[in-house]
């Protein structure tokens, strides 16, 4: 089995090479990184359904769609990640208590009694350290898992605010639970890179045959690629939510009711009350444009509606 530590703590970079040592190795591999503040979303998920994306806009975070199903979880440089890539046979390839074995033992050689259960968390004491989540590709199966060590909880809770009756669609939904740093249960001398090194040592020992391995410029070429192609695109990362609607009301002259409707993150689709011809320029606006309150704010500020104000209070809604 390889052993990589990435290189780099560039959330894009990290997804992206997840998803090349699924399809571009065959070998088994352990990935052991660190993401700069992110919310790393499932591969099924309404990424602004599970995301605050104002705060995450207004905070630097960034937002990556992974492979994997699943919930939204946050990242940062005080959380670790754990990816195992490895092969199987069809029918014995997902299995969670087998790939959270060694980290779970890893936490017992730091006094920490962890427990797999749930939505397939990590427990302690009944509180959330680690999320899961798996992605089979043919014979070979991506497990991937966090472990929060000193992560910015605050941060953590306003990235993921959700409002469960904000919007009307089909997608996988996050299961939120109580979280707590392992940094407040083991030895407080240990620091985030003491950490980090004891998970890997831990696993590279727990595998005798393990041999550390580092990204070729090859290895490097193909993940930068996915990067620019995939990882990074606003098409990944919002535009492949499944379709949704979503209804707000807005306080004008009268209470309006504007409804939208959403395909691969572009709004197909706008009634303004009665969709009467008064507002039909309004909702030609809209049509077209990506769901994303800041593209149209730009675009509000140098079109015919700069000043009115209906256009400018859908916006803030959105």
């Amino acid at each position: 089995m390889f052993c990589i530590k990435s290189p780099t703590t560039n959330p894009y970079f990290n997804i992206a090479a997840e998803e090349h040592l699924l399809k571009g190795f065959t070998d088994d591999v352990f990935f052991l990184y660190k993401n700069e503040p992110s919310v790393i979303i499932g591969k099924h998920q309404n990424a602004v359904a599970e995301i605050d994306v104002d705060y995450a806009e207004q905070n630097g975070i960034k937002i990556v769609r992974r492979l994997s199903g699943g919930g939204a979880v946050y990242h940062d440089l005080g959380n670790v990640n754990f990816c195992f890539v490895k092969n199987g046979s069809e029918g014995k390839l997902v299995d969670f208590k087998a790939f959270t074995r060694p980290v779970v033992d890893a936490l017992a050689q730091l006094g920490v009694n962890a427990k797999l259960e749930g939505h397939n968390s990590l427990l302690v004491n009944g509180l959330k350290v680690s999320g899961n989540a798996e992605h089979v590709f043919k014979n070979r199966v991506l497990h991937h898992g966090t472990l929060l060590f000193s992560t910015n909880l605050e941060r953590l809770a306003r990235s993921l605010y959700v409002d469960l009756d904000r919007y009307a669609d089909k997608a996988v939904k996050s299961v939120r639970a109580n979280v707590v740093n392992l940094k407040t249960i083991i030895n407080p001398s240990i620091n985030d890179d003491d950490f980090f090194n004891h998970i890997y040592s831990f696993i590279k020992s727990d595998n005798p045959n393990s041999v550390p391995y580092s990204f070729t410029d090859n290895d490097l070429l193909a993940i930068n690629q996915l990067v620019s192609s995939k990882y990074s695109t606003w098409e990944w990362s919002y535009g492949y939510s499944p379709a949704y609607s979503f209804t707000r009301i807005i306080e004008e002259d009268e209470k309006l009711k504007v409804t939208f409707r959403v395909e691969k993150g572009i709004i197909v689709d706008v009634r303004i009350s009665d969709s009467s011809n008064q507002f039909s320029d309004i909702c030609k606006f809209f049509a077209g444009q990506q769901h994303s309150k800041r593209i149209l704010f730009e675009r509000y500020s140098s079109s015919k509606f700069v000043g009115n104000s209906l256009v400018r209070k859908i916006i803030e809604k959105l």
